[in-house]
């Protein structure tokens, strides 16, 4: 008995490792919370997983009929309503993500109080749900494409890297707004308005070619999901918005949100039982 392992539960202080060993010993765990995450979105829902697609498709036609239809907003020489869906599909990715994770420390704090793991899983397992509604608003967003002649090409392989940096992007956010959300409760209350106002300032209903100065469109890659939706665009849609600088500021804003936002909750984590 007396060689058995034992672990030593002690609040940290200051600025501490991440500890992403333990992440990954509580894999199980991880996937666990991740499919009862799945399970609780549709639990008692009359369409299930339809919601998946009828959100972007609704918000497709809306952009179709007042941005593409009315403001005439041009869409890079392709139809206007595959322009916002390929969009829309990543976007919702991220959205969904952003909006678990901010609230998952506060809907998991029975879990929190009681038993020791890694607190990172949880945000993680918020965004890795998300994956699911993906994979079905990606399907119908081929079964379009197709519709509209549009054939993927080889340049669909880069489709790989761009959701991993939607995962990073949203992963890094969460982490931020669900211990923010934890010691002050009103972060909630922010959160729609803090999604509506990002899909805004991201080219899902216009095209970032409207900016025509390459200094200016390199640093409007600042906000991640630009670089992601108009990479998005040009793996599936062929448009003139090939990864460069854009794709690249994205990918290091993105880096730089996941690392101080893991590190921010981490900091934080020692208060989270006593606080949520």
């Amino acid at each position: 008995m007396n060689n058995l392992p034992h672990l030593r539960i002690q609040p940290s202080k200051g600025w501490v490792s991440l500890k992403l060993n333990e992440v990954w010993a509580y894999r199980e765990l991880l996937f666990f919370l991740t499919e009862r995450d799945i399970k609780v979105r549709y639990k008692q829902t009359v369409i299930g997983a339809a919601w998946a697609i009828i959100q972007p498709v609704m918000t497709m036609v809306v952009f179709s009929i007042f941005f593409g239809g009315l403001a005439q907003i041009p869409s890079d020489g392709v139809p206007y309503p595959i322009f916002a869906f390929a969009a829309l599909v990543p976007w919702g990715l991220f959205a969904y993500g952003l909006g678990e994770a901010s609230n998952s420390l506060v809907g998991s704090s029975n879990l929190i109080k009681k038993v020791y793991f890694p607190r990172l899983i949880i945000p993680l397992a918020s965004v890795m749900a998300g994956v699911i509604d993906f994979l079905i608003a990606f399907a119908v967003l081929i079964v379009m494409m197709l519709a509209y002649g549009i054939t993927p090409t080889l340049n669909v392989l880069w489709l790989i890297p761009l959701v991993a940096l939607t995962l990073v992007t949203s992963v890094g956010v969460g982490m931020w707004l669900s211990a923010l959300n934890v010691e002050f409760r009103d972060i909630r209350y922010i959160i729609p308005f803090l999604t509506q106002f990002w899909m805004f300032i991201t080219p899902i209903a216009y095209p970032s070619s409207l900016i025509e100065n390459e200094t200016l469109r390199a640093l409007y890659g600042l906000n991640p999901m630009a670089g992601v939706v108009e990479g998005f665009r040009w793996a599936l849609l062929g448009t003139d918005t090939a990864p460069g600088p854009v794709i690249f500021v994205s990918a290091l804003a993105a880096l730089a949100l996941m690392v101080s936002g893991m590190f921010y909750f981490r900091r934080m984590e020692k208060t989270f039982a006593d606080v949520v």
